[in-house]
């Protein structure tokens, strides 16, 4: 770990809305762990409102953690990015770093990995994949149900019409991706789904694990337990929530910040996790 620019103590996350972000308590936990002079908060930033307010920060900010509506609008204000940045045209992180007089932005993605360890924790390998919902956390989704082994993708969405961000990254990641309207969602039972949907958004939708090692990721934590997770658990299906992978793009978020470099495994990272995990009522284990 490299503490350089100790001046450099200040983050906070970005978004709209915001006031309901856990991410500050989870920061707030690994800083206590880490021992480090770290500050997070949480400020409301509409779309339109990131440039002015990125703009108006001074030398102690260190990085800043964006959620909707800004991670795609943040790409054009970025110095430097990470090759999963380029790929998704998304970004989740900015770094500050001074190099010289000059202070440059970088920016990273930490959602894919948010939604692959919690998966691989499980130990699950999916074949298929679907994924509900085409904003930007379902680019994410994508590329984890690729990183985690899927060979086929469906997507499901209100609007088909805005999917070609999508189609273009499956393209890139080689694999085969259809697209479909979220009413033609079929009964079937499927091993591995991912909503992106807003929380209970996907609760009137008929989704039925295929056994007992089938996973729900439901990104939504807040109301939890989802009408729809609680189904998938009621008939014998695993289900992770949004508040692992919130935790897990913290985690990478916190590398991302201290070293530059978002896969560079913390000090006592075990016992960061635990912290971070018990700050928001998670269980030690992943999917216990």
């Amino acid at each position: 770990m490299h503490l350089s620019e100790p001046r450099r103590v200040r983050l906070a996350v970005l978004g709209s809305p915001i006031a309901h972000s856990l991410s500050p308590t989870l920061h707030a936990a690994a800083y206590d762990v880490l021992g480090v002079p770290f500050t997070y908060g949480r400020h409301e930033v509409a779309s339109g409102g990131l440039d002015a307010f990125v703009a108006g920060l001074g030398p102690d900010w260190r990085g800043l953690s964006l959620t909707m509506p800004l991670k795609r609008e943040v790409l054009p204000m970025l110095d430097r990015t990470t090759p999963l940045v380029d790929e998704l045209g998304v970004a989740n992180t900015i770094a500050f770093r001074t190099v010289g007089d000059t202070v440059l932005r970088e920016g990273a993605n930490t959602d894919v990995e948010g939604i692959v360890r919690p998966v691989e924790a499980l130990g699950h390998r999916p074949g298929d994949a679907t994924v509900l919902g085409g904003g930007a956390t379902a680019a994410s989704a994508l590329t984890a149900a690729v990183r985690l082994g899927s060979s086929h993708v469906r997507v499901f969405l209100r609007d088909t019409a805005k999917a070609g961000h999508l189609v273009e990254l499956a393209v890139r990641l080689g694999v085969p991706l259809e697209v479909l309207p979220l009413t033609e969602l079929p009964g079937t039972r499927h091993g591995f789904v991912v909503s992106t949907l807003p929380g209970g958004a996907a609760d009137g939708l008929d989704l039925v694990p295929s056994g007992p090692d089938a996973v729900l990721f439901d990104v939504a934590y807040e109301p939890w337990p989802t009408v729809v997770a609680s189904r998938w658990a009621d008939a014998g299906g695993r289900v992770l929530n949004g508040l692992d992978m919130l935790a897990e793009q913290a985690l990478g978020q916190i590398r991302f910040f201290l070293s530059g470099d978002q896969d560079e495994l913390l000090p006592a990272e075990a016992d960061v996790r635990r912290a971070m995990r018990a700050s928001v009522g998670l269980p030690e284990t992943i999917g216990a």
